[in-house]
């Protein structure tokens, strides 16, 4: 299941898929998203990145603190070949 995660200090990314433990959340294959590229937000995203959407290079596992998640929603798959 793809999503975007969005966590403290503005940072939002494009994930694989989301597992979580008591503290922690790790997040398979991740992108930073530099640039929505929207112009009516964040959920425009659902359906893929726009063509003015930046992504930053991606990580093969990413781990967050789980109190640093402020929400993420699940996307398309259309995100899997970005990720």
């Amino acid at each position: 299941m793809a999503a975007i995660a969005v966590l403290t200090n503005g940072f939002v990314f494009a994930v694989s898929e989301v597992t979580r433990d008591e503290d922690t959340m790790t997040f398979g294959k991740s992108r930073c998203i530099r640039n929505w590229g929207t112009s009516e937000g964040l959920a425009q995203l659902v359906t893929g990145p726009t063509k003015e959407t930046v992504l930053d290079a991606p990580v093969p596992v990413l781990c967050a603190p789980r109190h640093s998640l402020v929400f993420w929603f699940e996307v398309s798959s259309a995100w899997e070949k970005h990720l």
